[in-house]
This record gives structure tokens, C-alpha cells and sequence, in this order.
């Protein structure tokens, strides 16, 4: 039980924020091993159960060539875990917590919020915090810092939880930055965080919190990158979200961004917002919203060259995680600097093409048949006909209005595809298979290729290349 894992408390730990494994007792059947602080520039991408998802991205951002992160350093699980074993009955509210329905929100808020306070009520002990201390030290105690959590379960490929736990702008001086500490542990147990868990059948005992300690940036504009587009999911569109300011205005949804599209190194689109707010920081620390004076609100934050530039380097990042990135990122003194990368988690998966293979392809999800109801037109219209689907693929059976193989009588187009690509011809008193096609017709197919019929089996995703009429 969390309340008999109690650490020994005293002492002073050596200059990097070690203690050794022998001083700690165990957690959950984990070894604290006492490692508090680690540089970004030393975690490794495979340390999600050390530095959580953000952690783990921004060092694996941080060895990418010619991505610029700003320097900072991450307090590990090791140190929740050390504070969770000092709060008072924590093991019995975890245990309320996890028999909780998740669509009790009142339940879930009370017993949230009395957890939140727990922690944030729990002193730091003083070997923890004077390794928290130290690393401010190293990269100057008096500048400000964003102080942002990094859960273990964050930034996953199937569950982000973005925007579920806190984080902090513009903090300085150590005090501040180790009472903010305090508030991202804490932030493990908002009402939303506990109802995401809930819902994707996540243990709250599971899941660990690391926070990251980064210098500030104090941009001229701010935003995200979708290395894809997020709308239509084409892998070829990279959408640039950008408003002025710190980017806090952009995710709380207060304005609405500029918005460029780019492909193949051109911005194809663009939309440029009225900007009426934004979010600055504050001189003593902390952050306010400002009124953009009228003349600025319709300057786009960013130039077409700077959006194509920060489309490069979000190109960089895709490649080096692998898959479509979702990036965070901030301009200052005309450079780029990246504050957080983790993977869309929305977009249809979409089979890896073959080495070499640039043709176009169609897909086709099978278990999308069974919603089609009409025959359809050469450009993928329904014919009108208001029969099911299985009517316009040669019914075994007829009924009193239609004779056994018979097709439904069109309002329009004398011919027609079927949905895998047949093609079938009004003859004025049913539907009969075509073996040849008017020119027009031909190029029409030309357009918009037509389907194999799809073999029969599970719904899937596959490619089909396009053929010849038939």
C-alpha cells in the first residue's frame, strides 16, 4: 500500500540528483531509484516511463539535425512517485477514484479535485528540491521558464491526452517553479484527465508524472503544424495553424489562426485571420491578454516563405518519428524553435506503398458496401434511384415492379458504374451490362478509375488499382 512506502526523507542528494536504490523502498513493485533530474539532451526516446510522452518527444527533437529546442531539463516519475508515497490516504482515493463511473461528473469532480489538493498540499523534500534547484542553476536561476507536465500515459500514438494535464508560462525564480511543480504533479487528477483515463480504460495507478522545466521563448508568433492535413488526412498537405504572441491564445481557442496549406514546398492556400487577442508574458513573471491594435489584426503571422521554412522542418521531424507529427512551435528573432512533437492519432491508416510505387491509388473500406444504396454515375453520384445497393448489383430475386435480375429504373445517365466498376446501360426498360462505353463516357472513367469488385471477406482497407472497362 502506497501509505506504508514511505522514503527516508533526509539527507542531501550528490550534485546530479542521485540517491541510491538502497534508500528507497519500492512503489507499485518499481524501484525508486532516485534519479530526479535528467537534461533533455541526455533522455532517450525509449524513457517514457521515466520523463512521460512530452519528455520523451522533446529528446528525441532535440538529436534531430537543425531542430532547435529550448534548453531545459525534466524532474522524472522517480519524484512523483516519491511524493505520492507521502500523501495521505492516497491509496484509498485511488481506490474510490477507479470504481467511479465515468459519467458521474459530480463524483469525479469532488474526489478529483480533494486528491488535487492532497498533492499540492505535500511538502517537497529537501534532497528533491535542491536537485531541482542545481539544474536551475546551470541554466540561470532568475530567467523565466515554462514549467509543463509530462505524463506517462501522454502523447501516445492511440491516446494524446493533449491539453489534459497543466502547464505553467513564464515562471521565475525557484520558488515559483517548485510550488508550479507541485500544481503539474497535482494536474494528473483534473476532472479531465480522470474522465480521459476512465474512458479509455486506463488505471490511474498506472500512470506517472514527469515535468519539464524549459527555458522561455517569447515569440513574435506561435502555432502548430500538422504534417498532415488534419481535415482530409492527405499525407501530401501540411497545415500551418499561427496567431501572434504566445500560443496559449491558439489552444485555449480565444482567436482563431491564420491557416496555410502547403505542398510541395509552395503554399497552395492560405486564410488570414482577424487576430483581435493574443497572450503575452509578463515582465515579473506570469502571462496577460492584450488587444492587437486594429492595423495588425489582418497581418498574417507568418510570411509564405517563413510557413514553407517551418513546413521543411516539420518534414524533418515526420521522418525522424515516423509517422504524422502534430508540432508545436514558436518563431523568435525569424527562428524556429520546436516546443513539443507527438504523433495525430486521427487520421485513417493508410498501407505502406511499395519501394518505388509513386502511382496514384484508390482505397476501399469493404465494410462500407453495405451503406451504399444506388448504382453509381461515372463521377461517383448516385443515380437517384432510391433503391438499396443490393438492387443495383443484380438482385437474385425481383419483386411485383421488378422482374428477377432486373435493375432500378434511372432518372438520369443511361449508363452508369456499378460500385466495383461494371458497367451497365439503360436500355429503356431495365439495366443490362454494357461491353462498350461512348467516348465520353471512357473519359469520364478516365477520372475517376473504377473498382475491382473486392473480394469477399472482413471489412479492411486495401488498395485497388484502377481497370480497364469491361
Amino acid at each position: 500500500m502506497l501509505d506504508q512506502w514511505l522514503d527516508r526523507v533526509g539527507g542531501v542528494g550528490d550534485p546530479i540528483g542521485h540517491r541510491s536504490a538502497t534508500e528507497h523502498d519500492c512503489l507499485g513493485g518499481i524501484a525508486m531509484t532516485g534519479q530526479y533530474v535528467l537534461d533533455l539532451q541526455d533522455i532517450e526516446e525509449t524513457q517514457v516511463a521515466v520523463v512521460g510522452g512530452k519528455g520523451a518527444h522533446l529528446g528525441g527533437l532535440s538529436r534531430i539535425d537543425g531542430i532547435a529546442v529550448p534548453d531545459g531539463f525534466c524532474v522524472t516519475t522517480d519524484a512523483f512517485r516519491r511524493i505520492m508515497a507521502q500523501v495521505p490516504s492516497i491509496d484509498e482515493l485511488l481506490e474510490e477514484l477507479s470504481r467511479v463511473n465515468p459519467d458521474d461528473r459530480e463524483a469525479i469532480r469532488t474526489l478529483s479535485a480533494q486528491i488535487r489538493r492532497a498533492v499540492e498540499g505535500t511538502a517537497i523534500p529537501g534532497d528533491l528540491a535542491t536537485a531541482v534547484t542545481r539544474a536551475l542553476s546551470r541554466l540561470g536561476e532568475q530567467a523565466a521558464y515554462a514549467v509543463r507536465s509530462s505524463a506517462t500515459a501522454e502523447d501516445l500514438p492511440t491516446a494524446s491526452f493533449a491539453g489534459q494535464q497543466d502547464t505553467y508560462l513564464n515562471v521565475v525564480g525557484p520558488a515559483a517553479i517548485l510550488q508550479h511543480l507541485s500544481r503539474c504533479w497535482a494536474s494528473l487528477f483534473t476532472e479531465r484527465a480522470v474522465t480521459y483515463r476512465r474512458r479509455n480504460g486506463i488505471d490511474h495507478r498506472t500512470v506517472h508524472m514527469a515535468v519539464v522545466v524549459q527555458r522561455m521563448v517569447f515569440p513574435h508568433a506561435s502555432g502548430i503544424l500538422f504534417t498532415a492535413d488534419p481535415v482530409t488526412g492527405n499525407r501530401k498537405v501540411a497545415t500551418v495553424d499561427a496567431g501572434f504572441g504566445l500560443g496559449e491564445a491558439l489552444v485555449s481557442g480565444l482567436v482563431n489562426p491564420d491557416v496555410f496549406k502547403v505542398r510541395n514546398g509552395e503554399v497552395e492556400a492560405r486564410t488570414i485571420a482577424a487576430k483581435q487577442r493574443a497572450v503575452e508574458a509578463l515582465p515579473a513573471g506570469g502571462t496577460q491578454e492584450v488587444a492587437i491594435g486594429s492595423e495588425r489584426q489582418e497581418q498574417p503571422a507568418l510570411t509564405d516563405a517563413q510557413a514553407v521554412r517551418l513546413v521543411e522542418l516539420g518534414r524533418r521531424i515526420e521522418a525522424h518519428f515516423g509517422s504524422p507529427q502534430d508540432i508545436e512551435w514558436c518563431l523568435a528573432d525569424d527562428g524556429f524553435r520546436i516546443v513539443q512533437s507527438r504523433p495525430i492519432t486521427t487520421l485513417f491508416p493508410v498501407p505502406v506503398p511499395e519501394t518505388g510505387d509513386e502511382e496514384n491509388h484508390v482505397y476501399v473500406s469493404v465494410g462500407h458496401q453495405q451503406m451504399m444504396t444506388d448504382a453509381m454515375r461515372p463521377l461517383g453520384t448516385p443515380c437517384g434511384s432510391g433503391r438499396p445497393w443490393w438492387r443495383c448489383t443484380r438482385p437474385a430475386g425481383g419483386s411485383s415492379s421488378t422482374s428477377p435480375g432486373a435493375w432500378p429504373r434511372p432518372r438520369a445517365a443511361p449508363l452508369c458504374w456499378t460500385s466495383w466498376g461494371k458497367a451497365i446501360r439503360w436500355s429503356g426498360t431495365r439495366w443490362r451490362p454494357s461491353s462498350t462505353a461512348t467516348a465520353s463516357s471512357r473519359r469520364s472513367r478516365t477520372r475517376l478509375p473504377a473498382l475491382r469488385r473486392p473480394a469477399v471477406g472482413p471489412p479492411r482497407s486495401r488498395p485497388i488499382r484502377p481497370s480497364s472497362p469491361s
